[in-house]
């Protein structure tokens, strides 16, 4: 794996051969000790030493989450005695699937989250303070622990949520880096205010960014963003990644979009016919994990939107980056005559610094279309506000859905549901 760190220099020509080397290497494992990809093969009669270029991955079937939740026990390629940790799938598309880690797993998972850490620009000695829970079979939270003791970094194990006790973790111990959900940093904001804390001088100086986008298909800033460092001016870096894939995608200082590790995995980005789009068009990312043991995928379909670029980064690495995630396959609503995604609905209220909390429902209704309902709390709760929002809407997105005003303890009670170790904003009734 050490040898990635020099070949994602290397030019586009030497990368793409590495990368067919190691899937080889992978169907080969695939073909000898996994009892899903086993049949797969035989049912279509596939020989695995004829898939040689990434581009012979289209003569291979596609895996989806719907496979793994039918067949979850088929997917893991070694003995029990051999899995020493097991992680889960957050259930956000449907009922979570439990996913097998050997030594060499994680030895891996700390391989790619240091590589992402020194992307921007963690160094042994820095201290780093973990905003994220490592327990309920969590791959994320254990994954950046892992990477950075890899890395010989500090960590704080603060954990998510409450702010005070986060402040209290950075005025004592002077961290230089946060892991954290960027929406998250304005209640850190709104808490030092009150409480008089100068947060602009603190120690923080950057934020690895979880969980929600900070800029949008074009690199441009969402409004959340702006929101942040026009209050606190920090270095924001995002990262992508999923329990499937057990890799990230993470932003350099250019913010141009997250660097494959490519010795992890292979991306495809396709269309709704399952083949691939223009460089730089969007579509359904497809992940093939490589050198995973406990479950590994092949053409995965992560139900993400996302494009690809290939152009070299002015970071000087020669890796293929994927740009923010502008939405998930499932979520998709038309609305109207307009596609929309949450993160577009989710970023428009961001902008809104009255609401505190916000909760967006899909349904059907009787005629079968998509029926948008977004539920707001605030303490300057008004017909006014109420009026500007949805003007807003309708000069963003085109089309204004239906929005109600909500008490806040309402609200704290989906949002925060003691079952998920995700905040939910987006309930999707349609079945």
């Amino acid at each position: 794996m050490e040898k990635a760190v020099a070949m994602e220099r290397r030019t586009a020509a030497e990368i793409k051969a590495y990368q067919e080397q190691l899937l080889q290497e992978q169907l080969r494992y695939l073909q000898q000790h996994s009892p899903y990809y086993q049949r797969l093969f035989a049912s279509h009669q596939i020989d695995v030493a004829s898939i040689k270029t990434l581009e012979d991955l289209l003569r291979l079937p596609t895996t989806s989450k719907n496979d793994i939740q039918q067949y979850n026990a088929d997917f893991f390629c070694v003995d029990k005695e051999h899995i020493v940790d097991y992680c889960a799938t957050s259930g956000t598309l449907g009922t979570p699937v439990t996913f097998g880690l050997t030594e060499n797993d994680l030895e891996r998972l700390a391989y790619n989250e240091m590589r992402s850490f020194q992307t921007i620009g963690v160094q042994k000695g820095d201290l780093v303070q973990l905003m994220t829970t490592m327990d309920r079979r969590f791959m994320a939270g254990l994954a950046y622990f892992l990477g950075l003791r890899k890395l010989g970094a500090g960590v704080l194990r603060v954990g998510s949520g409450v702010p005070q006790m986060q402040w209290d973790a950075i005025l004592l111990h002077k961290p230089k880096f946060l892991i954290a959900v960027p929406s998250f940093l304005l209640k850190m904001i709104e808490y030092a205010e009150l409480h008089g804390i100068d947060y602009r001088h603190c120690s923080v100086e950057a934020v690895l960014c979880i969980g929600e986008s900070l800029r949008d298909q074009y690199f441009q800033d969402s409004l959340l963003t702006q929101r942040i460092l026009s209050k606190w001016p920090l270095k924001l870096y995002s990262t992508y990644a999923s329990t499937e894939m057990g890799s990230a995608f993470t932003e350099c200082g250019m913010f141009k979009g997250g660097h494959v590790h490519e010795d992890l995995v292979i991306t495809e980005v396709l269309d709704e016919n399952e083949q691939p789009v223009d460089e730089g068009e969007s579509g359904e990312l497809v992940v093939t994990t490589l050198g995973i043991e406990g479950v590994p995928l092949l053409r995965f379909k992560t139900g993400d939107i996302v494009r690809r670029f290939i152009e070299p980064c002015a970071c000087g690495r020669n890796t293929y980056r994927i740009g923010p995630v502008e939405g998930r396959k499932q979520q998709m609503v038309k609305y109207k005559g307009t596609t929309l995604y949450p993160p577009a609905m989710h970023d428009l209220l961001a902008g809104f610094a009255q609401i505190e909390h916000h909760v967006i429902e899909i349904s059907h209704n009787e005629i079968g279309t998509d029926e948008i309902v977004i539920y707001l709390a605030s303490k300057e709760a008004s017909e006014t506000l109420l009026s500007e929002i949805k003007d807003y809407f309708r000069a963003k997105l085109r089309v204004t859905p239906r929005v109600e005003w909500r008490e806040v303890e309402e609200l704290q009670k989906v949002i925060f549901n003691p079952l998920s170790r995700k905040p939910i904003t987006f309930v999707d009734k349609r079945g």
